[in-house]
C-alpha cells in the first residue's frame, strides 16, 4: 500500500524537476528552451556527442530486450540447460 504512494511521490517530484526555471530557459537555444537547466550547448560538437550517445543507448536497449526475449541459444550443451533441466 505504501509502495504505491511512494512511487507516486517519486515520479511526481521527478516530473517537477525536469522542467527548466525561467532563468535557465533564457540561456538555452530555442530548441531546448523549457527542457533543461543550466547553460546551453557551448558548440556544435555538443550536439554531435549527445546524438552519438543517444544512438548508443537506443541500440543497447534494443539488443538487450531482443536477446532477453529471444536468446537464440538452441544448443543442448548450453549452460542454461543446467538450470532448466528437470531431474
Amino acid at each position: 500500500m505504501y509502495r504505491k504512494y511512494l512511487m507516486l511521490l517519486l515520479f511526481g517530484f521527478a516530473g517537477l524537476s525536469a522542467f527548466a526555471c525561467s532563468v535557465c530557459e533564457k540561456q538555452q537555444p530555442k530548441m531546448l528552451q523549457g527542457i533543461t537547466h543550466g547553460t546551453g550547448p557551448q558548440s556544435d560538437w555538443d550536439y554531435v556527442i549527445i546524438w552519438a550517445v543517444a544512438i548508443i543507448v537506443v541500440a543497447t536497449l534494443f539488443f538487450s530486450v531482443k536477446w532477453l526475449v529471444w536468446p537464440g541459444e538452441k544448443s543442448p550443451a548450453h549452460i542454461k540447460r543446467l538450470v532448466l533441466k528437470n531431474n
